[in-house]
């Protein structure tokens, strides 16, 4: 732990040169660094590629760096970006560990920052864009405890702890569930990377302790989809309900074949623009609101033809 601190107190010094040495350098174009967490995951991917097209359509340099999960790799990910001559970057942290390193450095250079998805608490991003994940929980929370009757023995597929989509998620699902008390949650358990595999294996190991699962709230549609695997492969013989969170492309498939029940869909391609119009509002000196919460919505089969054919 003490050289992990270390390491990442020498970054945020490390950080601030780059910063102080690239300030020097002239840019004849606008040049904006996108820090991304993991582009192995959908959401991520989809946020990338829109501020990719804004970026075009604005005539900005972009320079991507996906951390592939390592906070570590993403701290010198983004130190590049400072020796390149970034104006502003676009900072979806790769964990809870460290996120607010890179944020430091740069209000130390005045370079600022646009938070997507997750903020660090101790550094806060100049404005941070994510979906209102409290509200959004609590309503797929509502939406749980309608469909079955209220009442179910509830296994929770978390995310990664310390995560500011993890904790909000949690808050507005507890919050639904407390007007729900036939809803017992039997097991819970954390992923390290919200991905599909893990979701298989937690799932796996929760029907084996508790075969009497009826539903699976995956905190994100890669979990969801993982537990929906482990459920076809228990063969347990009865209704499982499969709840995810997000909106993939997967996710809203699986949804329209009926492999999944619900997810929230995440307007990603919306938060990816406003992510490189902030940016660029930023860099010209206007202020702008600390918090810029987008809606999530319920979709069903009823209503993920519109989502599968353009995302919003």
């Amino acid at each position: 732990m003490f050289l992990q601190k270390n390491y990442f107190t020498t970054a945020i010094a490390a950080l601030s040169l780059c910063f102080a040495a690239s300030s020097s350098n002239s840019a004849e174009e606008t040049t904006v660094g996108l820090a991304v967490a993991n582009l192995q995951a959908d959401f991520f991917n989809q946020i990338k590629q829109s501020v990719d097209a804004e970026a075009k359509a604005k005539g900005v340099k972009l320079i991507v760096a996906d951390a592939k999960g390592d906070a570590a790799t993403q701290v010198d990910q983004i130190q590049d970006m400072m020796t390149r001559g970034v104006k502003a970057i676009i900072y979806i942290p790769a964990g809870a560990t460290a996120a607010g390193v890179p944020v430091k450095a740069a209000k130390k250079a005045n370079i600022p920052v646009v938070n997507v998805d997750r903020n660090a608490p101790d550094a806060p991003g100049d404005t941070f864009i994510a979906t209102d994940s409290v509200s959004a929980a609590r309503t797929l929370g509502e939406y749980v405890c309608k469909v079955t009757g209220g009442k179910a023995s509830l296994a929770i597929l978390q995310g990664q702890q310390g995560t500011t989509p993890e904790m909000d998620r949690d808050k507005g699902f507890n919050e639904a569930l407390a007007n729900c008390p036939d809803i017992k949650v039997v097991a819970k358990q954390p992923s390290k990377a919200w991905m599909q595999d893990e979701g298989f294996a937690i799932a796996q190991d929760m029907l084996q302790r508790y075969p009497n699962i009826d539903a699976f709230f995956g905190r994100a549609d890669a979990l969801a989809l993982g537990a929906a695997h482990a459920v076809k492969v228990a063969n347990v013989g009865h209704k499982v309900w499969i709840f995810g969170f997000d909106g993939d492309v997967a996710g809203l498939k699986a949804v329209r074949d009926g492999t999944m029940d619900a997810t929230m869909t995440q307007t990603t391609q919306g938060m990816g623009k406003l992510a490189l119009d902030s940016a660029l509002d930023l860099i010209a000196g206007k202020q702008l609101p600390k918090e810029q919460l987008q809606e999530a919505v319920l979709t069903t089969k009823e209503n993920v033809a519109p989502f599968i054919e353009k995302h919003p």
